[in-house]
Parts: C-alpha cells; sequence; structure tokens
C-alpha cells in the first residue's frame, strides 16, 4: 500500500461552492517525510453544479454518481482509494494545520488503533467558532465506550463522525459507511469502535461549517419515525459485531497453534 492518505469528499450542487474553502486547508497540511495525500472527489450526481469547482491539482480527482446519498457517494470512492489511511473531509469543512500529520503518527505509532478522530469546533457564518464541553480525554477509546455513551445521550456519540481517519483494510471489511439516508457516518463509527480501538485527540482537527443548506440542519433529518429507524438499525449493527466477538486487528496465532 502506498503510504499515502487518501482523503473522501462526498460532494453535491449546494456544497459544491465551499469545495475551494475545504482544499485551501487540505494544502496547509504537511505529512511526514515519504507520506503524501491524495483527494478523491465524488459527487452525489451527475449535474454540471460541482465541476467548475474542483481544483486542477493531479493530486486531485473528480468522479461523478447517480445520486443515493453521502455514504454511497464516499463507498464508491473507495474504488478509487489508494492511500494507506482514509480521512473524511465533507465538502463544506476545513481542516485544522497538522490534522492528517496528527492521524498518522497516532496509527503509525499503534497498529491496534483502528481509527482516529479529533476535537470539533463549528464554523458559523460570521466567521466565529464555538466548541463544546464533554470532550473525552486525549488518548484511546476502548472497545465499546462510543456506543456505550451514544445510546446513553439520546444518540450522540461522544466523538464526531466528520473527523475520522481510519485504515484502510478495516473501511473496507466493514463495507463502508451504512446505506442510510443519513447518520451513515455515525453508524460506521459505531461499527468501527465495536471492533477495534480508536483515539480522540483533544487538538482541534476540523472545522464543522454551520450553514443554512446542510443536510443535518434540515427538518428531515429529525423526522422522529426515519431517525429511530436509523438509530435502531445502526445500534443493531453495532451490537452484533461485538457480539460475533471479531475483532481488529486480528491476534496472531501463538507459537503452539497449529
Amino acid at each position: 500500500m502506498i503510504r499515502r492518505v487518501t482523503v473522501v469528499t462526498a460532494v453535491h450542487g449546494p456544497s459544491a461552492p465551499f469545495l475551494p474553502d475545504a482544499y485551501a486547508s487540505l494544502s496547509e497540511q504537511w505529512l511526514p517525510d515519504g507520506w503524501e495525500w491524495e483527494w478523491v472527489i465524488q459527487q452525489d450526481g451527475t449535474t454540471d453544479e460541482v465541476r467548475p469547482y474542483v481544483p486542477d491539482d493531479p493530486r486531485v480527482s473528480f468522479r461523478q454518481g447517480r445520486p443515493g446519498g453521502p455514504g454511497v457517494a464516499r463507498t464508491i470512492a473507495l474504488a478509487h482509494a489508494e492511500g494507506v489511511y482514509v480521512r473524511v473531509l465533507d465538502a463544506d469543512d476545513r481542516l485544522t494545520p497538522g490534522a492528517l500529520a496528527r492521524d498518522v503518527a497516532v496509527l503509525e505509532a499503534d497498529r491496534t488503533i483502528g481509527w482516529t478522530t479529533s476535537r470539533v469546533l463549528d464554523l458559523l457564518p460570521d466567521g466565529s467558532t464555538a466548541g463544546f464541553p464533554g470532550d473525552p480525554d486525549d488518548g484511546p477509546l476502548e472497545r465499546g465506550v462510543v456506543l456505550d455513551h451514544w445510546s446513553r445521550s439520546d444518540f450522540r456519540a461522544p466523538v464526531h463522525p466528520a473527523t475520522l481517519c481510519v485504515r484502510r483494510d478495516l473501511l473496507i471489511a466493514l463495507g463502508g459507511w451504512m446505506a442510510l439516508p443519513a447518520s451513515e457516518d455515525t453508524g460506521l463509527l459505531l461499527a468501527l469502535n465495536a471492533v477495534s480501538r480508536g483515539w480522540f485527540s483533544a487538538e482541534v482537527g476540523l472545522l464543522y461549517r454551520k450553514w443554512e443548506g446542510q443536510a443535518t440542519g434540515q427538518a428531515s433529518h429529525v423526522e422522529p419515525a426515519e431517525r429511530a429507524a436509523r438509530m435502531a438499525v445502526a445500534e443493531a449493527r453495532a451490537r452484533e459485531l461485538a457480539d460475533l466477538g471479531w475483532a481488529y486487528p486480528p491476534a496472531l496465532p501463538g507459537p503452539d497453534a497449529s
């Protein structure tokens, strides 16, 4: 596998004008010697709204596909992800300086860590930022802690799935993002934590843009019946994975194994 971080972005027409800001934040990243990044942008649809905002950079690729939601767009983008690690970057968000380097450092240092997350600040329309109390401590997140917190906190995870950086092989093994109309990233986060240890960085890794067109701000996102169904299937998946007893990385056979 190439010593590369693949940054995956799902985009649709309304969020396309934010791509230049996302690219600027990616261009400011630095990585350890011998490492590089690529940006795989996948449009959720085939309209002409997005292409004009895609940067002209050989490290950036752009493809289109029939609409199916952000989870489908990100998952199909994995066909073109060549990096050993995959970092999520939503089209309307911005990485903070050093975010990718911190992800790589954690994952390279400890093979038992399958994924990383980091602190988030909301990026408000006036350019100011706002944070929230209650983040976990900087360090490892043991298996099951995300689901436990989520199920006790009205389906609110203790870490933000928009900051996820994950080992590509683990991501592929779990099938990518869930086939849900929303909360597909939370569903993946719960599944990851069911089978592997994670990490939380207390340094801010993402500016999460708040704007009137974002999907999570729409009334449909909190419609009670659909929300209950999304939460139920995401929780069931995570609990079934935990009950199966499969873990990442798999345990190596002992010297006496035949």
